[in-house]
């Protein structure tokens, strides 16, 4: 080792130039990761394969600015040196961890080279050089070493957008050739057109970074230095900007968890009102924002907003004044990518420098206009493109971003798609080939058995459980079955949860864990889904199929048969075979005594059918007893009931899903949830007491009392008291606001109760307090996810736990000794991220589907684009109401864009004419020459239903009243029946018929290639656990399910 010094000119807190010398230290022997290296190199992780052509080398400028290009996964062999991540972090942190991130991706070969460590490598800044020759210089000095290192096996290509550096180096060496980025992408990728389009981008975005106009438009941002200080003194406030999807143009709350402890004034976030005070901060951005003078506070617009085009202010009522505040400084950019859409050319666009330049739309309507440099604005037109913000100097009113790629043309069902998943940072690529290379096989020729010596490690119930599962009917991805059996002469019952054992075949840090743990869940859209696991695994050897063996994590825990209460619990791997594959109707059917045919039982002779049968149904008794007995004592500690969603799936000839319908409720869905939950809560207890500081549980934490508000506004103007100081006082409260004339009232209780709710998220109880750790939905004061591994990744983790836990129990060492809590929270905060984004894709995408419904029917003569609502809300010019029917919430105006409001005739139908609108606490009145109307909290009035199309956003349903008395047609379906099935039936099945369509055009696939790729369709996993989950979804949604989770 060689101790040298290293300079560097800093910058003081004052601003001030600094000059500072640090100890350096060389090594001889630093890291290659390569393959080809015959040195003896500790190359740990990654390295880099033998079999190119060549290695290439960007230099640090070619990092910065192009980053994006290098992270294209056919750009193999890239050597990233330290001199470039050093400039790339002066940069940016987010742009450091996304190499930082692109080097861990096992996906990417990519490496990192410690060149200012290496004693060969190594070139110290001369006197009077600039940084940006010394980087070429080091960068340089960093690729020669390679090819010697390697004994010129391996040609290096180091690419550079410094011409000089061209010059000075090309003929240096003759194994390290030196270019530019361009002419390397033109002659080593001459057919990566996503590389070319990408260069092209960037580099004319980089051309025309400079504003044409030099006035200041916005405030420059405090020093970061100012901004801490301020923040440590209480000056400014930090939190993260979100902008209101209503009022996106003036609108938008700094939030944070730690405001209201603070400053109880704070609790509901700090008001930013007007672009000028957002100061170019952009949605997700966590900003430090400085209080107005209480004389400048304003509130919240109360009244009902059409779009950003009728955004007024000042006109209408608003909220009590509350905090406001303007942005002075940005602490973390959080960009990302962003879809947005180029509008026709008009005299408003920016026609300098030949017409390529242009204000392009966002999807997402809280985004600003991105200004983009582009030579196809033409041909683009009406096209969904991904973009990324680049800048956004103070002298300019909008920021300034580069095109990625062109997802298709606006509208179209397959690019809608495409957006929600990319506007949810949603990025689910095929399995790779090394991923699946890691599965076991499975085929006719070699089928999976059980391992012998593995069997031998585990509890075998294969011959003395019976076991079933009870899911949707079709369901494959059969993660959880049940058993129950007397024992000790009948004294006692043993009740089992036995779970899929996904982590026997996905070992920790594998490719598959890697790429499971990436997605963190299944995500499940309308019309398909996005498996979180290969379907080797999810609907096959990790399914709980019938008559198979199948390895199983299992809780059995023995009840004493007259009092239910515990006498002991034993957690373990298991070897069971599920005797019978129920479907909810089936498993109902026979709790009711109800003649009904169960397929395993078909070929028995009547004897032993009925003996089976009647043991089966004895089973499902015992066990729904049980259950009962769970659920009333979580109703004793105030678990919660809210309105949820029920579905059963809609199978094709494929026993494929095609539609999500809405049904009603079973008490065998209750039965099953009750198990689940009890398993989860176990699972956490067992844990978090072996593991204090480090187990993965999930939390729901108390709603703030405001929020509760609305309900209790809302439920007194029906003559009910709702009490919601505790989770026990609001249940009882919801249980008796029942209307017998009406049951819909208690329901829009229940769910105005749901949206008050805060999210129930993951945590690692290092990072929490013990109080912390309630679930106030659950009423249980420890519980966690275990349940459902093939489809979460939370699930896995405390598989994980658990297995860590009974070895521990048993004296021995886990095998690896689980993540640390600072390991474990940024893992969680992961999921959690992961399961929001995923929430947010199935409501886009269920709204995405009631809109192509209804887009292609005339609202004026189709009888399905009317419907029966109830008011739920009252607005200052207008009402929101929910339909039953379709399950849809939205706003019903009472004054149009006209200045008009709606006035009833004698037979209740509403006309448009001048007038005005008054709202009251439970109603509102509209006057007009014609007389007055009044409408209601809870009135049932007639709507009709049409759709808002616009180009550059998502279509909306647009609700009007037609009359204010109930609809008079055909009689709503009840939940369960045709009205969503027919809704989501028929817009699959014009999607399966552009895609049959398409198919004429691809090769057939094989069936290895069938059963390797993405699901198309959901096939979903059993959700009656989910249906108890608290604030985790919008119940407007009806046909969203299995985004939730209790």
């Amino acid at each position: 080792m060689i101790k040298t010094e290293k300079v560097l000119h800093l910058k003081s807190s004052r601003g001030r130039k600094v000059r500072v010398v640090r100890e350096h230290y060389l090594r001889e022997r630093v890291p290659c990761f390569s393959s080809l290296c015959q040195a003896g190199c500790d190359n740990d992780g990654k390295v880099l394969p033998g079999d190119l052509t060549h290695y290439v080398v960007p230099d640090a400028e070619v990092v910065v600015n192009f980053l994006e290009v290098l992270e294209l996964t056919e750009l193999q062999g890239v050597v990233f040196t330290q001199t470039a991540c050093q400039a790339l972090h002066s940069k940016g942190r987010r742009f450091y961890n996304r190499l930082k991130s692109l080097l861990r991706d096992p996906r990417h070969d990519c490496v990192l080279f410690a060149n200012e460590f290496q004693e060969y490598s190594y070139r110290p800044r001369e006197k009077g050089e600039s940084q940006e020759r010394w980087q070429s210089r080091c960068v340089y000095a960093a690729a020669a070493w390679y090819y010697h290192h390697l004994a010129g096996m391996m040609s290096v290509v180091m690419v550079t957008e410094d011409q000089e550096a061209v010059s000075r180096f090309s003929s240096l060496n003759s194994g390290v050739f030196v270019i530019s980025f361009q002419d390397y992408l033109q002659n080593f990728w001459p057919g990566l057109q996503a590389a070319h389009e990408l260069y092209a981008s960037i580099s004319q975005a980089l051309q025309e970074k400079e504003a044409e106009d030099s006035s200041r438009e916005f405030s420059e941002h405090l020093p970061a230095e100012v901004l801490e200080a301020g923040i440590k003194s209480g000056r400014f406030i930090q939190g993260t900007l979100n902008v209101s999807k209503h009022r996106a143009q003036n609108e938008a709350l700094v939030t944070n968890e730690g405001l209201s402890s603070k400053n109880p004034d704070l609790s509901g976030g700090v008001l930013v009102f007007g672009s000028k005070s957002r100061n170019r901060a952009v949605h997700g951005d966590a900003v430090a924002v400085e209080l107005l003078p209480r004389s400048e506070w304003r509130g919240k617009v109360t009244a009902l907003t059409e779009g950003q085009a009728e955004e007024k202010s000042g006109e209408d009522g608003e909220t009590k004044p509350m905090p406001t505040g303007r942005v002075v400084g940005i602490l973390q950019r959080n960009w990302r990518d962003y879809v947005v859409t180029f509008p026709p050319r008009d005299g408003t666009q920016n026609q300098s420098r030949n017409s390529q330049r242009i204000l392009a739309v966002p999807w997402d309507r809280r985004i600003p206009k991105i200004r983009i440099s582009t030579q196809q604005a033409d041909a683009l037109q009406d096209h969904r493109v991904v973009v990324r913000i680049d800048s956004w100097p103070s002298t300019s009113l909008y920021p300034n971003g580069h095109s990625v790629r062109v997802l298709g043309r606006a509208g179209e069902l397959e690019t809608e798609v495409q957006t929600i998943l990319l506007e949810n940072c949603i990025h689910v690529a095929p399995f790779s080939e090394a991923q699946l290379r890691e599965m076991p096989l499975n085929s006719p020729e070699q089928p999976w058995s059980v391992d012998p010596v593995e069997a031998g490690r585990r509890r075998d119930l294969r011959e003395t459980h019976l076991v079933f599962s009870i899911d949707p009917r079709g369901c494959e991805d059969v993660d959880d079955t049940l058993s129950v059996r007397r024992l000790a002469g009948g004294r006692l019952l043993e009740l089992g949860v036995h779970i899929a054992d996904v982590t026997h075949f996905v070992s920790e840090g594998s490719l598959t864990d890697l790429e499971a743990r990436s997605r963190a869940t299944t995500y499940y859209l309308a019309d398909r889904r996005y498996d979180m696991l290969p379907g080797v695994l999810s609907a096959d050897l990790c399914s709980l199929l019938g008559g198979v063996d199948r390895y199983a994590v299992s809780v059995l825990w023995e009840l004493d048969a007259q009092s239910l209460a515990v006498t002991s619990v034993w957690f373990g791997r298991t070897l069971i075979r599920s005797s019978y594959q129920l479907h909810y109707e089936l498993a109902q059917a026979l709790l009711n005594g109800e003649e009904a045919e169960v397929p395993e039982l078909a070929r028995l002779d009547p004897a032993e059918r009925h003996a089976k049968l009647s043991e089966l149904t004895e089973a499902l008794e015992k066990l729904t007893h049980v259950a009962r007995h769970l659920r009333a004592q979580r109703d004793r500690g105030g678990a919660l009931e809210l309105e949820g969603v029920e579905v059963r799936a809609q199978l094709d000839e494929e026993k494929n899903i095609t539609a999500l319908v809405p049904r009603q409720p079973l008490e065998v869905h209750e039965t099953v949830a009750e198990c689940m939950i009890y398993a989860n809560h176990w699972v956490a207890r067992k844990i978090q007491e072996a593991f204090p500081y480090q187990a993965l549980l999930r939390r729901h934490p108390s709603p703030r009392q405001e929020l509760f508000r609305p309900l209790v506004e809302t439920g007194r103007a029906r003559g009910f008291a709702i009490d919601t100081r505790t989770n026990k006082a609001l249940a009882d409260s919801l249980d008796r606001a029942v209307d017998p004339q009406d049951p819909l009232v208690n329901r829009l209780l229940r769910m105005m109760a749901t949206q008050a709710m805060s999210q129930a998220v993951y945590f690692s109880t290092g990072a929490q307090p013990e109080d912390q750790f309630y679930h106030y939905g659950l009423a249980l004061d420890r519980y966690t996810h275990f349940t459902s591994p093939i489809r979460r990744y939370a699930d896995m983790v405390v598989h994980r736990l658990l297995t860590a836990a009974l070895l521990l129990e048993q004296g021995a060492e886990p095998g690896k000794t689980p993540a640390g809590n600072k390991d474990l929270e940024e893992l969680s905060e992961h999921i959690n991220n992961r399961n929001r984004a995923a929430q947010r894709a199935q409501k886009l995408s269920v709204g995405l589907f009631q809109c192509l419904f209804f887009k292609e029917r005339d609202p004026a003569t189709d009888p399905r684009c009317v419907a029966d609502g109830v008011i739920y809300a009252i607005r200052d010019n207008g009402v929101l109401v929910f339909i039953p029917e379709y399950g849809v919430k939205g706003p019903v105006y009472m004054r149009n864009k006209e200045g008009q409001v709606a006035t009833t005739g004698p037979d209740g139908t509403c006309e448009w004419q001048s007038g005005s609108v008054r709202r009251y606490p439970d109603h509102i009145v509209t006057t007009s020459g014609c007389g007055s109307a009044t409408f209601r909290l809870f009135d049932h009035i007639t709507v009709r239903i049409s759709v808002l199309s616009t180009n550059c956003h998502a279509d909306t349903l647009n609700l009007e009243v037609i009359s204010n008395k109930p609809h008079c047609g055909p009689a709503p379906p009840k939940p369960g029946s045709q009205g969503r099935s027919q809704l989501v039936q028929e817009v699959v099945r014009l999607a399966e018929e552009a895609q049959e369509k398409a198919a004429q055009h691809r090769p057939k696939l094989s069936r290895e290639e069938r059963e390797y790729r993405q699901s198309r369709t959901p096939n979903l996993y059993s959700i009656l656990e989910e249906i108890r989950e608290l604030a985790l979804m919008d119940p407007d949604a009806a046909a969203r399910v299995c985004a939730a989770s209790v």
